[in-house]
């Protein structure tokens, strides 16, 4: 047989589409061609191919060889593609039987002695051929991966030959059993914050309704710590979620973290670049809001990054996506993620501040805080003041604290115990709407956030006082709904409202500067 057909994958995004490896074995002087729009590292694997069969103790067909890679117009990049060209031409040359490739499907780039290397992007191919009911054959440093799609039959090889001993049906490769789900573990705890009730309130309501939030301070007052317990206090990822954060390490790093199964936490440095927050490059790939899916984006110093990096997020805020578009390539990343911002009141960071004198004049305070513009702050459910604890407080706190573990065991208010609030409040949302309160569109706020006429003068007060647009209106109504939740009421009382406009202290303290 001179002609093999061998099924791959390539790697768009997170999406792997079918790529057909095509092999005809013709007379003519010896020449190996690939067509089918490779780049150069696809090129290049004829040589790795042909030094990888020869060690592998195979003949290497002194004739003119023709690789099809189809469809002809989808870009092909890697070495993924080394392994099923070298299979397809041991099957055009009859050296291992054709009937054996029919139902798989091969990733794999090769050594020059023979061996599989793994390649990146494994885990929505695994998916892709799941959904084809064909069987996926990966190098073994990708086993794993490929075998957190729990309905794949995945066989694992190490080597050229012992992948065509199996084929030959001489050395038979068992399905590779992936890992049980490991237990999450939380490192950081609410509790470690001393003081601070205000802002752990908020906290614990941005995390029952998924609300972004933007935390104002002086230096030291403990904004990032406590961004950075905010993944401890959110519900558990489900299977879906955790599949869609390990395919986005997939096609990123081309391995998979251990603890992907934990909410992730970005938090990029303020030079960052738009490219590296939302994605890009040639092909496109994923940026940080999406390494953030279903996790916390935390930007400290916010208004120090770049104007034209803060834009970009406005889109994703509001439709959990980015569409990354280029001459030849596009690519849609998930981003449905939580911004956690953080930024001090003024340049010198003491402007309020009773211990400190602000040296910052007026015009200066007013660049500060017109770096970040009205439509991305409208899209910010929640901003609030944190205020510097004083230090006998914190004396008397670190004092209340050690008595509480010397009685008990534990301090009060722990990030278990609060993510327990927080998961039964996300369950009555799912199981009442479908979605988490900050996916409420204006039409479920029609119908899940109804307001009596007292709270609705109350509301309408607050937003003509405080001139907010109609997305901010929105947005204190879903927060509302969520603070309801949180105390598993139907309605939505005045209590509610009132609490949901003291978190838009930034609306509050532009008017009033």
């Amino acid at each position: 047989m001179s002609l093999a057909i061998v099924y791959s994958r390539a790697q768009r995004g997170i999406d792997a589409p079918l790529v057909t490896v095509e092999i005809h074995i013709s007379n003519g002087l010896p020449s190996l061609s690939i067509v089918g729009l490779p780049e150069t590292a696809v090129k290049e694997s004829k040589d790795r191919v042909r030094s990888a069969i020869i060690n592998s103790h195979f003949d290497f067909p002194a004739r003119r060889i023709t690789i099809n890679l189809a469809p002809a117009d989808l870009p092909k990049e890697g070495g993924r593609f080394d392994l099923p060209i070298a299979l397809g031409i041991l099957a055009a040359s009859e050296q291992i039987p054709a009937s054996a490739l029919e139902n798989c499907e091969f990733l794999g780039e090769l050594a020059l002695s023979g061996e599989l290397r793994p390649v990146k992007g494994v885990l929505p191919a695994a998916l892709k051929a799941t959904e084809q009911q064909r069987k996926i054959i990966v190098p073994k440093a990708n086993a794993d991966e490929a075998a957190l799609s729990k309905q794949a039959e995945v066989l694992a090889a190490d080597h050229l030959l012992s992948l065509c001993a199996h084929l030959h049906g001489r050395q038979i490769i068992t399905n590779h059993q992936g890992h049980t789900r490991p237990s999450t573990v939380y490192c950081t705890d609410i509790a470690d914050v001393k003081g601070q009730s205000q802002a752990k309130r908020a906290l614990e309501i941005a995390a029952a309704g998924g609300h972004n939030l933007l935390m104002i301070g002086s230096p030291g007052t403990g904004k990032t710590m406590l961004a950075s317990r905010l993944p401890g206090i959110l519900p558990a990822l489900t299977e879906d979620e955790a599949l869609a954060y390990a395919t986005i390490q997939s096609v990123t790093q081309g391995r998979i973290n251990d603890d992907f199964y934990s909410r992730p936490f970005r938090a990029p440095h303020h030079t960052a670049s738009a490219v590296a927050l939302v994605g890009g490059g040639n092909p496109p790939k994923p940026g940080e809001i999406s390494l953030a899916h279903n996790g916390v984006l935390f930007l400290d110093e916010l208004p120090e990054f770049p104007r034209a990096a803060l834009e970009v997020l406005r889109e994703p805020l509001e439709s959990g996506e980015i569409i990354i578009s280029r001459a030849s390539h596009q690519a849609c990343f998930p981003a449905a993620f939580q911004l956690i911002a953080a930024m001090n009141p003024c340049p010198c960071g003491y402007y309020g501040d009773s211990k400190h004198n602000c040296r910052c004049t007026p015009d200066q305070i007013s660049r500060y805080r017109n770096k970040i513009s009205g439509p991305l702050l409208d899209r910010i459910d929640m901003h609030i003041q944190v205020n510097a604890l004083p230090i006998a407080a914190l004396i008397r706190q670190n004092s209340s604290d050690n008595k509480d573990r010397n009685k008990e065991g534990k301090s009060q208010q722990n990030s278990q115990e609060i993510r327990a609030r927080v998961t039964a409040t996300r369950e009555l949302q799912l199981a009442r709407q479908g979605v988490a309160n900050h996916r409420l569109n204006n039409k479920m706020l029609e119908k899940y956030c109804p307001l009596l006429n007292q709270e609705q003068q109350i509301l309408e007060d607050a937003i003509n006082k405080l001139g907010l647009s109609a997305r901010a209106y929105h947005r204190i109504l879903r927060v509302s709904r969520t603070i309801a939740d949180l105390e598993q009421s139907v309605e939505i009382s005045s209590r509610h409202i009132h609490e949901a406009l003291s978190y838009r202290n930034f609306d509050r303290s532009v008017k009033n500067y």
